[in-house]
């Protein structure tokens, strides 16, 4: 059979099989197109007020964003807006004096009261205690508190809206309230006022969440009561963009907005940590391999020495198993012989005295054992004949006994 058979075989199989399966998958299968918002990236994973400032620039306006307030690092200049979202009360009182003669040249500013803090003793509870600070006391504004439920903002597709859920209410003194121009609020306490200090304005807020926000699209600040289309969360809510709008209005587009969102930069070890995992983890484990192999053993390879022994016998048995090992059966021999005969002087004096066959004669009728038996045993081995060792050893041992 040839290639081109062979190829023709090969290919008529390959359609066999694959027309059903192509012909079952476009039936039993439809494409779709999915979309998934991503996790915020760079900036706006860290700036709550990130959007707000693309919508800003998308207008065509000049935003800067900063960390913290540093006057020293805004040139601020009348017409200016800045947004403050940082805790005012954590300004000094020249830095509040400074900011505030800035809103007399013809500034804006919008800030809020302090954000809550959770008691020490129950986390579910917010402190109403917190310093307000200077900035608030120059202004004539006093803190009150959390308000029980949500402020009312009548938008026309919801009924039931509310804003300033979690912020913290506050009070007018008589200063602050003979500048009042605008205000919103009810009986818990006022959650928005416009002051007029100098050629300026400030707006007082019990919280900016409404303006906050992360996602990948800018929406709009121009005027979007026509808008349609499901609300969501920060500036993505259309209710959201109008009032942030209406706050903004004062100087909107005459100066530079800045905004202060009172955020921290992700240090570089908590960005390796939390979104490089899949590349230190592996990393790691490696390492941890590697120097499980390179360790040193923890304890010695060789076997532990053997500990002293204090057994005589012990000691005995390996002199013996020395010397019968180098040939000295001799002397082990003459050794048990010599017992044999201090044994002999103690019970028999006269036949120790006698020497030769004499003594053979009179040691084998007193045990009546033939002579040839007790010469054998009297009589030295060769120096590696161990069987014969043992014998008489054996016999000699036999002789003390029954002596």
């Amino acid at each position: 059979m040839n290639g081109k058979v062979i190829g023709v075989l090969v290919l008529a199989l390959v359609l066999l099989l694959g027309t059903p399966l192509v012909i079952v998958f476009l039936r039993t299968h439809e494409q779709v197109t999915e979309t998934t918002p991503l996790p915020p990236q760079g900036e706006a994973s860290y700036n709550p007020l990130y959007v707000l400032g693309q919508a800003l620039r998308a207008d065509g306006i000049e935003v800067h964003a900063q960390q913290r307030l540093d006057l020293t690092r805004m040139p601020l200049q009348a017409g200016d807006t800045v947004v403050l979202l940082q805790d005012s009360s954590e300004l000094p009182p020249g830095t509040a004096r400074a900011l505030l003669a800035w809103v007399a040249r013809g500034g804006h500013l919008l800030l809020r009261t302090p954000p809550p803090v959770p008691a020490a003793d129950d986390e579910d509870e917010q402190d109403d205690t917190t310093v307000q600070g200077p900035l608030l006391d120059q202004l004539g504004v006093d803190s009150i508190g959390f308000g029980a439920s949500c402020q009312p903002f009548h938008v026309r597709d919801d009924s039931g809206h509310g804003e300033f859920c979690g912020g913290r209410r506050f009070d007018l003194g008589d200063a602050a309230f003979d500048a009042l121009e605008r205000d919103w609020g009810s009986d818990e306490g006022y959650v928005f006022a416009r002051l007029r200090h100098g050629q300026g304005r400030v707006d007082v807020l019990a919280d900016m969440d409404f303006m906050t926000g992360a996602g990948n699209s800018v929406p709009s600040l121009l005027p979007s009561l026509r808008r349609t289309g499901p609300a969501r969360d920060g500036l993505h809510d259309r209710a959201h963009r109008d009032l942030t709008r209406y706050l903004l209005a004062p100087n909107y587009g005459k100066g530079t907005v800045w905004l202060v969102y009172a955020s921290r930069t992700p240090s570089l070890w908590s960005r390796v940590f939390f979104q490089a995992w899949m590349v230190w983890v592996p990393l790691l484990l490696a390492l941890l391999g590697w120097l499980w192999a390179r360790a040193p053993r923890f304890g010695s390879a060789l076997p532990a020495p053997a500990l002293e022994r204090r057994s005589l016998l012990e000691h005995v048995r390996a002199s013996g198993e020395l010397l019968l090992r180098f040939g000295q059966g001799p002397r082990l021999h003459a050794a048990v012989r010599a017992l044999f005969l201090h044994r002999l002087q103690l019970r028999a004096p006269l036949l120790a005295a006698l020497d030769g066959p004499a003594r053979d004669r009179a040691i084998a009728e007193r045990l009546q054992w033939p002579i040839s038996r007790v010469g054998l045993a009297l009589q030295s081995p060769r120096a590696h004949d161990s069987s014969a060792l043992r014998e008489r050893i054996r016999l000699l041992l036999q002789m003390r006994s029954l002596l």
